[in-house]
This record gives C-alpha cells, sequence and structure tokens, in this order.
C-alpha cells in the first residue's frame, strides 16, 4: 500500500512538473512571436541615424504582389520603400524595411494592434471610428469604391427597392468581420429581409462562389472586381450600390512613435496622394482605367 502511495504521489509531481514545462514554454513563444512583432522606435532611429521599421503586409494584387521575376512589389509597398527614401534625404537616415507576409487578414489585423513600436502595416485596411480606438492610422493612401458583384446572368439592379424582385431566391456572401459584411446586414434588412447572408473566409472564394452559382451576391472591392473581370471571370458589377465612402490607410500599434514622420511624409511638398509618383504608382500596378476611377475620388 505504502509503495502504491509512493508511485501515485510520483505521478502527480511528475504531471505537475510537465504542466508548469508546458506553461512556461507557451509563454516563451508568447514572448518571442510579441519580440517579433515590432521595429525600432524612431526617437533611437533619429539618435543614431539608422535602423528598422518592421512592415507587415497581407499579399494582394496590385498592391503588395511578387512580380515575374518574384520580386515584392506593389503601390503600398512601393510607398513604403519612398518612406524609406524621404527619411533619408530629410533626416540622413539609413532605414531599413523589413517585410513580412501574412496571408490571413484577421490574424493581420491582430498582429498589428498587439504588436509593438516600429511596427506598420498594409492590408487595405478601412480607416474607421471604431478601429481607431484600437489602432493608429496613417493619412489615407487611397479612396475605396465598394460595388456589389452577382454572376453574369443576373438582370442589372436599378434600385435597391427593386432587390427582392431582381436578386429573387439569391442569398448574400459576405467575407465575415469587415465593412461589406455590415453593408450587406443593412441592405438585406432594409429591403431584402428574406435573403440569408452566408460566409466566405477570402475575396477569392466570393469571387468564384459568386461567379460560378449565380445564387450569390455581395460587396468586393472595386479593384477585386477590375481584377477579376481582367482575368475573364463571368462578373455583373451593379452600379447602383457603389459606395466610394472609404479611406484605405497604413496601420499602426498604440503607441507608436512613428506616427509624426509618417504624417510629414504624407503632407510634405503638395501631398503624396497628390504627387506624380503616386499617379504613376497606381496606373502601373493598378491600370489606367482602376486608377484614374481610384484617383479621381481621392
Amino acid at each position: 500500500m505504502r509503495t502504491q502511495n509512493l508511485f501515485n504521489c510520483l505521478l502527480r509531481a511528475t504531471a505537475i512538473i510537465l504542466t508548469i514545462s508546458k506553461i512556461a514554454l507557451f509563454s516563451a513563444c508568447g514572448d518571442e512571436r510579441s519580440s517579433a512583432d515590432k521595429g525600432d522606435p524612431w526617437p533611437e532611429v533619429l539618435e543614431k541615424r539608422y535602423g528598422t521599421l518592421k512592415a507587415l503586409y497581407v499579399p494582394a494584387e496590385g498592391f503588395a504582389y511578387r512580380d515575374e521575376q518574384g520580386r515584392l512589389t506593389g503601390v503600398t509597398v512601393e510607398l513604403i520603400r519612398d518612406l524609406a527614401t524621404f527619411v533619408n534625404e530629410k533626416y540622413d537616415i539609413a532605414l531599413e524595411i523589413e517585410f513580412e507576409e501574412e496571408e490571413d487578414w484577421s490574424v493581420f489585423y491582430r498582429r498589428i494592434v498587439e504588436g509593438g513600436d516600429g511596427l506598420i502595416g498594409f492590408g487595405n485596411v478601412s480607416i474607421t471610428e471604431e478601429r481607431k480606438e484600437e489602432l493608429v492610422f496613417s493619412p489615407p493612401y487611397m479612396n475605396n469604391i465598394a460595388s456589389i458583384i452577382t454572376c453574369r446572368d443576373v438582370p442589372e439592379l436599378k434600385s435597391f427597392e427593386e432587390l427582392p424582385s431582381t436578386f429573387e431566391g439569391m442569398n448574400a456572401l459576405a467575407f465575415e468581420g469587415t465593412l461589406h459584411e455590415n453593408r450587406l446586414r443593412k441592405l438585406v434588412k432594409k429591403y431584402y429581409p428574406d435573403a440569408d447572408i452566408h460566409f466566405a473566409t477570402s475575396n477569392d472564394e466570393i469571387v468564384e462562389k459568386v461567379s460560378d452559382d449565380c445564387i450569390h451576391f455581395a460587396y468586393i472591392d472595386l479593384y477585386n472586381y477590375f481584377r477579376a473581370s481582367k482575368r475573364g471571370v463571368p462578373l455583373k458589377r451593379h452600379s447602383i450600390g457603389d459606395d466610394s465612402t472609404e479611406q484605405f490607410g497604413y496601420i499602426m500599434p498604440p503607441g507608436t512613435t512613428w506616427d509624426e514622420v509618417i504624417e510629414l511624409y504624407f503632407t510634405h511638398n503638395e501631398g503624396l496622394t497628390s504627387s506624380d509618383r503616386y499617379q504613376n504608382l497606381m496606373e502601373k500596378h493598378l491600370g489606367k482605367d482602376l486608377s484614374s476611377l481610384l484617383i479621381d475620388d481621392n
């Protein structure tokens, strides 16, 4: 009996030690992730005349993508590279941009919210008052136009009042957690309460489902619609639903020390989005037709 009790005590002690070890290991991993999601504070960079800004991004065609040579490029990538040039010319600072890809938009967003100083993110994040409570935004780098899309065979929607008849038997498809979901919920509630709301996990999934089954309608960013149409995807854009009230900005964690220098970068001379360089980048990576729409709305 005494031997059995001793054996049980040893088992419990071993279990406790293993549990403590796991907790320590998970904590260490968490600290490593936290320490990785940061760069150098701006005051230190300014003092040393060199430093690193970590740039976390969500890949998006035209904005952050690999070209045929495998080089990372795109509108938002090149604007960040130009920030390094601006800092060098104005402050004589050698700034290194450390790019890291994060495919999951929700994970990307949380990593910025929970990140440290010297971290900046770009994933075409819409500037909202709610998000300003947990993030620091740059000035907007682009106005966005959100559009209603269906498969090509659906008749054109002439007014929201005709939604139940024109989209009869169809359901809404939303990218969960985005402003597009909010738009669809308001639209369905007011004009088409019989429609259900289904969910997708990416813009690519929305484009694929909407074009294939002809039983869904969705909101999508105009540039995603243009890109899909250029590839020959059979979509229809219903211009009655166009909403150009959104603006995209770079995002930084609360407490960042980089907001003032980035504000200066956006506003120097005539303003970043008014420059020839900005227009050239937009036309090169988004195409003349799409960039003219988005630049006209800036």
